[in-house]
């Protein structure tokens, strides 16, 4: 009787376990937003200027500017989760996984404010610096409807190109202040 009950429970718990293994076990929604690669194609003509005014800004730094062709989504707050995005990559030879600019797009620059504040006290919060390097810096900045975010480490391999990038992109728009 013991041992039927047992064959019983290991049956069952196998059939459980395999069970999961389905097409339909991967059926549901994620959790976590897909990366975006390149400029979507809900940005208008205010994510062109900007980044032609990147391109222009970085016209002394002696890197290039692309659209990015790795998938790329940072740590964002929820009006930045919820805004069309551009994601452009400067190329950092040293760090093909680095050098991201993403251009989030709004509705007009009085909403970009608010998402920039909203961005700066989040990448202030525990939540947000787990997923950065332990010394990152982030440039954050209002360019009229849109809202220019580059991340970099004084640690990286081209921290002297990144602190000429963040210098040169700091040179833009209205600046926020992000809590240490």
């Amino acid at each position: 009787m013991r041992r039927t009950v047992a064959l019983a429970v290991a049956a069952l718990a196998a059939g459980l376990a395999l069970g999961g293994c389905g097409i339909g076990a991967n059926s549901s929604l994620a959790s976590v937003p897909p990366a975006s690669l390149g400029p979507a194609g809900a940005v208008t003509g205010a994510t062109a200027q900007t980044r032609g005014l990147i391109a222009a800004s970085l016209a002394s730094v002696p890197v290039q500017l692309d659209d990015t062709q790795r998938p790329y989504r940072p740590p964002e707050s929820a009006r930045l989760r919820d805004a069309p995005r551009a994601v452009y990559q400067i190329v950092l030879p040293d760090q093909p996984d680095a050098g991201f600019v993403v251009v989030y797009e709004f509705p007009d620059a009085a909403a970009a404010v608010d998402a920039g504040n909203e961005e700066a006290g989040y990448l202030g919060t525990g939540p947000a610096r787990v997923n950065f390097p332990r010394d990152a810096q982030h440039v954050l900045r209002e360019v009229g409807p849109t809202l220019i975010l580059f991340t970099w480490s004084p640690s990286d391999a081209d921290a002297t190109t990144e602190t000429a990038i963040a210098a040169s992109l700091g040179t833009l728009g209205i600046g926020f202040s992000i809590p240490r």
